[in-house]
C-alpha cells in the first residue's frame, strides 16, 4: 500500500520483548519501507528480535526523546511514522497512512491515530475516549498514538528535542491543533501502566504532568512524578 512512497519507520525500545514482536509484525505491512529499531540499552533481546524480522537496529542515549531523534537522523525516507514499541496499528493503518501521505495538501501537517488499549476493561473506553477528545479538541496526541510527519516538514520544526520526558507534547505544540489529522485506524497501546497505577490515578498522574510541562517545570522533574 505505501510503495509509492518513501516511509521511514521509526520504533525507539528499551527492554520490549515481551511487546515488541506485535508491534513489528503489525509494521510488516508496509515491507517496502525503511524499519529502524532504536535501542536505548536493552538487556532482553529487544535488538535481536528486531533484527530477526529485518529491522535495522541502532544504538542511542536511553529515553524516547534521544532515540526518536536519532532515529530520525538515520532514516531516509521522505515520511516519517514513530511508533511505540508497545504499540500496535491496527489492521487497515497501512490504507490510512498512504491516503495521507499521498495528498499533497499534507506536506505541511501530520497525522496521528485514534487511541485504544489492549484491555477488556469499561475503564479503558472511558480513558480512551477522553485520550482521543484531548487529541481532537487540544491538538494534543501523545506519543502512544504515533506521529506521520513529511521528513521536509520535521526538519523545519527542528525535530524530537532529546528530553527526558514529553517529547511528543513538545513536537506537537509547534505542530500546531491545526496541521494536525486523526487518521481512520487505530493505535492498540499497552494497558500496562494504566492496570498496575490505576485507571483514574494513572490519567490523573499524565494530566499532572502535562500541567507541569505548561508550568515550565522541567523534564527532568516530571519525569520523577511520571515513574
Amino acid at each position: 500500500m505505501i510503495a509509492r512512497v518513501r516511509l521511514s519507520i521509526v520504533v525507539p525500545a528499551l527492554d520490549s520483548a515481551k511487546f515488541l514482536p506485535a508491534c513489528l509484525d503489525a509494521l510488516a505491512h508496509a515491507s517496502a519501507a525503511e524499519r529502524i529499531l532504536v535501542d536505548g540499552g536493552s538487556q532482553d533481546g529487544t535488538p535481536a528480535l528486531a533484527q530477526a524480522r529485518g529491522w535495522r537496529v541502532i544504538e542511542a542515549p536511553r529515553g524516547r526523546g534521544p532515540q526518536l531523534a536519532a532515529g530520525a537522523a538515520a532514516a531516509t525516507g521522505d515520511w516519517l511514522l514513530f511508533v511505540h514499541a508497545d504499540t500496535v496499528l491496527a489492521p487497515g493503518w497501512a490504507a490510512s497512512v498512504a491516503g495521507f501521505v499521498h495528498a499533497p495538501e499534507n506536506a505541511d501537517r501530520a497525522a496521528h491515530f485514534r487511541l485504544a488499549f489492549d484491555s477488556p476493561d469499561p475503564r479503558a473506553r472511558r480513558v480512551e475516549r477522553l485520550a482521543n477528545w484531548r487529541a481532537r479538541t487540544f491538538g494534543l496526541p501523545y506519543g502512544d498514538q504515533a506521529l506521520l510527519i513529511a521528513r521536509a516538514h520535521y526538519a523545519a520544526l527542528g525535530g524530537y528535542r532529546p528530553l527526558a520526558l514529553m517529547e511528543d507534547v513538545d513536537l506537537v505544540r509547534r505542530i500546531g491543533r491545526a496541521r494536525l489529522r486523526a487518521l481512520d485506524a487505530a493505535a492498540v497501546t499497552s494497558a500496562a501502566r494504566y492496570e498496575r497505577d490505576g485507571w483514574r490515578a494513572r490519567p490523573l498522574r499524565n494530566l499532572a504532568c502535562l500541567a507541569l510541562w505548561f508550568a515550565g517545570v522541567s523534564p527532568d522533574a516530571i519525569r520523577r512524578l511520571y515513574r
